[in-house]
């Protein structure tokens, strides 16, 4: 304790004492997104500058004392959770949109900036920053890049890691590596920016950016339909990206038990006329809707005369597209109506989904009485999200049930984590999609650049 009582003294006198939460306000903070307890840490850090970052982390190098990153708190692996013995490091005073740079098409912000701030500086340019996601009022650039956040339009923009062209990070030990490139080509070595996103936090505190913009959408155009089984699915998916080339941006796909426990628990009356086995909700973002219009047009006609599709329901209003989305994005549904729910990101190669998908059905239903799988996900970009749960499971059944869909995935030939990363839940599991010699390259980074493991210790690598 007197060691503590040390730290928080001396981050105090450097940062100020309104920069360093401590005690019963640490309580007014929960976990996670996915957690609502209380946060435990010892206490929390709110720089408002990289230099103020750099000071903390050289406080904690000396004393080798564990410092979690924090944006938004809503990645879906607990990357971010914290111990009792933790300090957390947050973000959300480093907030500032620099600069919009028109010409270049970028837009450079602090790691703090939520995505909302960022798409809404982007649209008063008339520009477009295409990452997406329900938490975008609260999740923050800085994790979105550490985690690297995927969301419905990857299909078309990517994901974070395609999005960031610089950044500015700070190493466990206060080294600054400052990049903030504005080229879209610049091949001059290693990437050293590639080492930040995606690594959760664990190899340096990411503090600006610079991202990549695009002309504003003209042209949204919105469409749920009907399609009876998987592998229409997939074809109907080959079908749209022929037809729609760069303007398809979103391809969902939605169970029929998802699709109609979301829209009877919301009252919502159902788009359309029949039960299908899937729904597809399809986007595209263009610049001319009269063309646009005139592409989707030919797709349905043909969907429809082969059988693949029966009733195309065209979105007219906002209104109605964001009708569609909130089904689609409206999951936490599924929890509130069962207890437990056990909730799986994985990615699988598109050929392989349907026979990975019936076996998966097949294997709950012969060890559990009344389990019931709920599938939805982007099936453009391989990622597929599942809630499994029955009135008959309970959370002693975790482990079966991880282990069933999980050795599946592998079986495949697919990834653990698609999208949601590994933070504490994934990283027992990490050996299943990654090989010996890769785990290995990835302890020698960390142990390279931070040798005392102060930096979210216990995430991806344990």
């Amino acid at each position: 304790m007197e060691k503590m009582n040390q730290i928080i003294y001396e981050l105090k006198r450097t940062l100020g004492d309104d920069a360093v939460i401590v005690g019963e306000k640490i309580g007014d903070r929960v976990v996670s997104y996915i957690d609502h307890n209380p946060m435990t840490a010892k206490a929390i850090l709110l720089p408002r500058s990289t230099e103020e970052i750099v000071a903390a982390l050289k406080i904690c190098q000396t004393h080798a004392q564990p410092l979690v990153p924090q944006g938004g708190r809503t990645n879906l692996a607990r990357s971010s959770f914290t111990e009792a013995s933790d300090i957390a490091l947050s973000l959300e005073r480093m907030n500032a949109i620099e600069d919009v740079d028109v010409t270049n098409r970028t837009i450079t912000v602090q790691a703090g900036a939520t995505l909302q701030q960022v798409q809404e500086a982007a649209n008063q340019h008339n520009l477009f920053f295409p990452l997406d996601m329900g938490s975008r009022g609260s999740c923050t650039i800085g994790g979105n890049i550490a985690t690297n956040a995927g969301g419905p339009r990857v299909l078309r923009y990517g994901s974070m890691r395609n999005l960031v062209l610089g950044l500015e990070a700070v190493l466990p030990d206060g080294t600054v590596i400052s990049s903030l490139n504005k080229m879209l080509k610049n091949n001059t070595g290693y990437d050293l920016k590639q080492l930040f996103i995606g690594s959760e936090g664990t190899l340096g505190i990411v503090s600006r950016a610079v991202l990549r913009l695009w002309e504003k959408p003209q042209s949204i155009i919105t469409v749920l339909v009907d399609v009876a089984s998987f592998a229409q699915v997939i074809q109907f998916l080959r079908q749209a990206q022929q037809h729609l080339g760069s303007v398809l941006s979103s391809f969902e796909v939605m169970k029929r038990n998802y699709f109609q426990t979301i829209i009877q628990a919301a009252n919502i009356r159902s788009p359309l006329p029949v039960e299908p086995a899937y729904y597809v909700l399809l986007e595209t973002m263009g610049l001319d809707r009269e063309l646009d219009f005139e592409y989707v047009g030919k797709l349905l006609d043909e969907s429809l005369e082969q059988g693949l599709i029966t009733y195309p329901v065209v979105a007219q209003t906002k209104a109605q597209r964001d009708e569609l989305w909130f089904i689609r994005d409206n999951s936490e549904v599924i929890g509130n109506q069962y207890d437990p729910v056990f909730s799986f990101d994985v990615s699988l190669p598109i050929s392989s989904m349907e026979k990975w998908l019936a076996q998966l059905e097949q294997n709950l239903d012969e060890a559990f009485e009344d389990a019931h799988c709920f599938m939805f996900g982007h099936v453009g970009d391989c990622n597929l999200h599942l809630m499994i749960c029955g009135d008959s499971l309970t959370p002693a059944d975790k482990q079966a049930v991880d282990d069933m869909v999980y050795g599946l995935v592998v079986s495949f030939g697919g990834s653990v984590s698609a999208e949601h990363g590994i933070g504490l839940d994934k990283k027992h599991i990490l050996p299943m999609s990654r090989n010996e010699p890769e785990l290995w390259l990835m302890h020698q980074l960390k142990g390279l650049l931070d040798p005392k493991n102060i930096l979210n210790p216990g995430k991806v690598l344990g």
